[in-house]
């Protein structure tokens, strides 16, 4: 029988307001699920869910006494990573959406999602349709945002309630009358009368769509995390983006972290945005090496920025949670990481060790004699296969990492000193450069470029992929438009607008060994950058930005000589020449919408190398 009206009124709590009600049938309607249930975020809903996804295989219940209250999920191999290919901006332009988006023009692409024929058409079948509402950012606070999804995936649900602040709460907000999001999920999988339903429902078609002049989000065919957790990539930046566009803030792909300068008691507010592979959730939760300072954590990914009453920059994290990239993370690359995922955490996609814990390749112990692999069948180290996928992860509370800034939830964010942009380049890209003027960091930030790796199977490993400020895949409208954004706040911040900075912990020597040590070393080069920014020290002049002075820079207790420091800043003025032919050829693709101030950018840096010839 069909939820009608009736159903979804005597199922919602007293707090929700008609038009959610309507909206909610609306979509039952057509989704046609057996139940509805509104969601509230508690520990008892938790518990209630946890134990029923147990029951039907969807999640395995790690050992109590090592992962108290965590669980394994094990997804298909054909639904395990954002599908790019598969994510659409549907605005009425397709110039709006800009040669970096595939576009769809909004009225065809909800043909095909909820017209007579649309994928939505009794896509909930057999299931229940839970209803999340939640906030981006603390409840209640001026950059704050509200959304809903309605999902029939309670590993959704549980996700949700650790990402975000879910539930009666952004309901009390959204009674009030505050503007919020829809967001519709479905994994694709109706179940008939009788069907038995498997441990992971998705669908081979998949749809993750934007519709940024609705602000409307609509996902189908994936249970997976960045497909389906719609407050996460969706909303907190391809929809966030064209808000922030339209309102005067900026939504951006970027980490955020306190350094405390403990003599003085100064703090620093830094942002960073890197594309993936570049150590970003290490920087997020540094290690100082160098005494006198505390790196503390607000964000490991999302950065919502907006100008405050002193007209400076000030940045939230809207997410409550980390959902982190598990390989390679240990208590040698990420301590604090390691201790956040302890407890109350939902693995996916890791494998299971035979005492009930979990394991995943670059984690601190050497692979055990057997596994329970991510596919869920046995594993050895003969096996010839990785025991977890590439891109497994963690969803882990981030109140839990024990570097937490006292101030990560303070509702008018924190003030940001510095914004760095960095990739991984073995050659030619120092290893700290500070912008010339503003303009020349947007250029920074549009230039940012990475060397491919061999893990990318379409192009050829070491040629350079462009993401610009980190954010290819998650820009909701032009990427030219956006660089243009960044170049409105910049003038009407002024000399408040925070100084941008290139970093490349990457470069190789000739014998492709790493010249610069990294991770907790990183704090050296921080250190510097407040030091900059704090006009405690001078800086050189050279093609790339200004640089710091061998002698201004903090090398005790590291093996850096001069040598070696020369080599870190090292620039083969021919070779960057031949490479603006990349990022001139790159730019082009923007036509008229490219801002003139970085035609102009480009030709400096190449009078800059010119000169340096």
């Amino acid at each position: 029988m069909a939820v009608t009206e009736t159903d979804v009124r005597n199922a919602a709590p007293a707090n929700a307001p008609e038009e959610v009600i309507k909206w909610v049938t609306k979509v039952a309607e057509m989704t046609k699920p057996e139940k509805v249930e509104f969601s509230d975020g508690s520990q008892a809903e938790w518990d209630r869910l946890t134990s029923m996804m147990v029951e039907t295989g969807m999640l395995t219940r790690l050992n109590p006494e090592k992962r108290p209250n965590c669980f394994l999920a094990r997804s298909l191999p054909s639904d395990v990573a954002r599908v790019e290919s598969r994510t659409f901006i549907c605005c009425e332009k397709e110039e709006d959406a800009g040669p970096t988006n595939h576009w769809v023009a909004p009225a065809e692409m909800k043909e095909t999602l909820t017209g007579s024929k649309g994928v939505f058409q009794g896509a909930m079948k057999g299931r229940t349709m839970y209803v999340v509402p939640f906030s981006m950012g603390p409840l209640g606070g001026p950059i704050s945002q509200l959304g809903i999804e309605l999902t029939d995936s309670p590993y959704v649900v549980c996700n949700m309630r650790i990402m975000t602040r879910m539930g009666a709460g952004a309901l009390d907000l959204i009674k009030e009358g505050k503007p919020w999001v829809p967001a519709v999920h479905s994994v694709g999988a109706p179940l008939e009368p009788g069907q038995k339903d498997v441990a992971w429902p998705c669908n081979d078609e998949k749809y993750i769509t934007h519709f940024p002049e609705t602000n409307e989000i609509w996902s189908y065919g994936s249970g997976y995390g960045g497909n389906a957790l719609l407050g996460k990539k969706c909303y907190a930046l391809r929809i966030a983006s064209t808000m922030g566009r339209r309102d005067g803030w900026m939504a951006e792909h970027m980490l955020i972290l306190r350094l405390t300068d403990e003599k003085t008691g100064k703090q620093y507010h830094v942002t960073a945005a890197f594309p993936s592979a570049c150590g970003k959730t290490n920087l997020a939760m540094l290690q100082p090496t160098i005494k006198g300072y505390k790196v503390e954590t607000v964000g490991d990914d999302i950065a919502w920025m907006r100008p405050g009453p002193d007209g400076r920059l000030y940045a939230i994290n809207p997410e409550a949670g980390f959902f982190g990239v598990a390989p390679g993370t240990s208590h040698k690359t990420n301590p604090m990481a390691m201790e956040a995922m302890k407890e109350n955490t939902i693995f996916t996609n890791v494998a299971l060790t035979d005492d009930g814990d979990v394991w995943w390749e670059g984690c601190d112990t050497e692979a055990p004699e057997h596994l329970i692999d991510w596919k869920g069948q046995d594993w050895t180290p003969a096996s010839g296969e990785k025991a977890a996928h590439p891109n497994s992860r963690f969803t882990a509370p981030a109140k839990q990492c024990p570097i937490i800034c006292p101030d990560w939830e303070a509702p008018q964010g924190v003030p940001i000193d510095a914004v760095l942009f960095g990739g991984r380049r073995a050659t030619n890209i120092p290893l700290v450069a500070e912008q010339y003027t503003p303009a020349h960091g947007v250029f920074i930030g549009s230039n940012v470029s990475s060397e491919v790796t061999a893990a990318a199977t379409d192009v050829k490993a070491g040629s350079l992929r462009h993401d610009p400020f980190a954010m290819l895949p998650f820009c909701g409208y032009n990427m030219a438009d956006y660089w243009g954004h960044w170049l409105e706040m910049q003038q009407k911040l002024g000399d408040k607008f925070p100084r941008v900075y290139q970093v490349n912990w990457f470069r190789k020597d000739e014998d492709g060994n790493f010249l610069w040590p990294g991770y907790g070393e990183n704090s050296r080069v921080l250190d510097w950058i407040v030091k900059r920014v704090s006009g405690q020290v001078d800086a050189i002049e050279g093609p790339t930005g200004l640089y710091p002075k061998f002698e201004d820079f903090n090398t005790e207790g590291i093996d850096l000589d001069r040598a070696t420091w020369d080599k870190l800043f090292a620039i083969d003025p021919k070779a960057l020449l031949e490479e603006t032919k990349d990022t001139e050829a790159y730019f082009a693709k923007f036509g008229d919408k490219l801002p003139q101030a970085l035609k102009d950018e480009l030709q400096a840096l190449r009078d800059r190398l010119n000169a340096a010839l």
